[in-house]
């Protein structure tokens, strides 16, 4: 939903922006393509990698932007750092990456066998590892309930813990196996691999995904100058909620109004070439 989460900024030349999940930086470089000349571009990504690996895409606009290793949850302490007090957009592009997911050597994948791992910040003291090998049944279940919304959360956890009773389940692969036992001809038709729910459920958990999404788009929110715009794209149900309710509960108090009356969806075209974008969920706010 490239286009359609540009455009709908309503950019300008000379426009501040936050591209706040920087990603690829394919949304930067179409953003610096409307901004420029005399804008200014402000990338934010926890993925280090990411980060180097995007840089690549705007090596034509050097000068006129500056990326910051930190989670958009901080953007406020980050603005304050480069002495920015208000902004004209910011897009949240949330979730995982397509780069992120074919980097076989982060265990966010059920494709790749890899250690588990699924710490976009590498920083992090807790990773997909150490939840499955350390926190109690009670709290895998329930945290494999509340980010996956799987409805075998019960068995699938009773699984971990008796699996790793045996020794530390410590590859994406050994996980998901378990998984797959658990779940068993229950899935055996279903178009995506069992494991998946339980996966999304992890990576969620050690990433804070959620807290920092409702976190930053508070802080966002009032960065905008009056007329400015935020847009979220969310790739399953427990974001788009989040975004939803914050959208709607700002704009209850007079503090945005809301652009998408009902979530952009993307075109049949663009699922074709890009499957993972099925599930992407625009929505567009604008400060009062």
């Amino acid at each position: 939903m490239l286009e359609e989460s540009i455009s709908s900024l309503n950019l300008k030349r000379g426009a501040i922006v936050v591209d706040a999940t920087f990603g690829g930086g394919g949304h930067s470089k179409e953003i610096l393509k409307r901004i420029l000349p005399g804008g200014r571009l402000i990338g934010i990504d926890a993925d280090t990698e990411a980060l180097q690996i995007g840089a690549g895409k705007l090596k034509d606009f050097e000068g006129s932007y500056i990326l910051i290793n930190d989670n958009f949850r901080n953007i406020d302490a980050i603005l304050n750092r480069e002495d920015v007090k208000c902004v004209d957009a910011v897009l949240l592009d949330v979730g995982i990456s397509s780069y992120q997911i074919e980097d076989g050597r982060r265990g966010f994948s059920i494709s790749h066998d890899s250690r588990l791992d699924m710490r976009m910040d590498s920083s992090l003291a807790v990773s997909a590892y150490d939840i499955v090998n350390r926190y109690s049944e009670e709290d895998l279940s329930e945290i494999i309930e509340k980010y996956g919304e799987e409805r075998f959360h019960n068995k699938i956890a009773r699984y971990i813990k008796e699996a790793r009773r045996d020794k530390p389940i410590e590859t994406t692969q050994e996980l998901a196996q378990i998984i797959r036992r658990a779940i068993g001809y229950r899935y055996k038709n279903s178009r995506i691999d069992p494991a998946t729910r339980t996966f999304q459920a992890l990576r969620i958990e050690v990433n804070d995904e959620l807290g920092a999404l409702e976190e930053g788009i508070k802080k966002a929110v009032f960065l905008l100058k009056q007329g400015g715009r935020i847009a979220a794209i969310s790739f399953h149900s427990l974001e788009d909620r989040i975004v939803k309710n914050l959208f709607k509960g700002y704009k209850d108090l007079g503090v945005l109004k809301i652009i998408t009356k009902k979530p952009l969806q993307p075109s049949r075209e663009e699922v074709i070439v890009n499957p993972r974008a099925r599930s992407a969920k625009l929505r567009v706010a604008e400060r009062a």
